[in-house]
């Protein structure tokens, strides 16, 4: 069984007992959090397709943990002018363990 579930403007496909990385959540580590907007539900087969959303499907996750990403780095040069910059940015994450996929 596994879901399609739209988080922080992001789709990710979802399964039981699986984890996945988001945008930073505003919930503290250790929080369950509640995830209403399921766009698809699949069940052994049996798919039910939302228009926009499947209603009454609920996915059920707990934060395990803030992390950053790995640095990501940004240079900028321009030719014969002198010109270079260099800078990074990690993106901040949050680690969701899907605990259940409610129908």
């Amino acid at each position: 069984m596994y879901a399609i579930v739209e988080i922080a403007g992001q789709q990710f496909k979802v399964e039981k007992d699986k984890y996945i990385y988001t945008h930073r959540l505003s919930n503290d580590e250790g929080e369950s959090v509640e995830f209403d907007n399921v766009l698809l539900v699949d069940s052994d087969g049996a798919v039910d397709v939302g228009t926009p959303t499947v209603s009454g499907a609920k996915i059920k996750g707990k934060i395990l943990e803030h992390v950053k990403g790995d640095k990501v780095i940004v240079f900028k040069k321009k030719r014969r002018k002198g010109y270079k910059v260099k800078n990074g940015h990690r993106q901040l994450f949050s680690k969701v363990l899907i605990e259940d996929i409610l129908k």
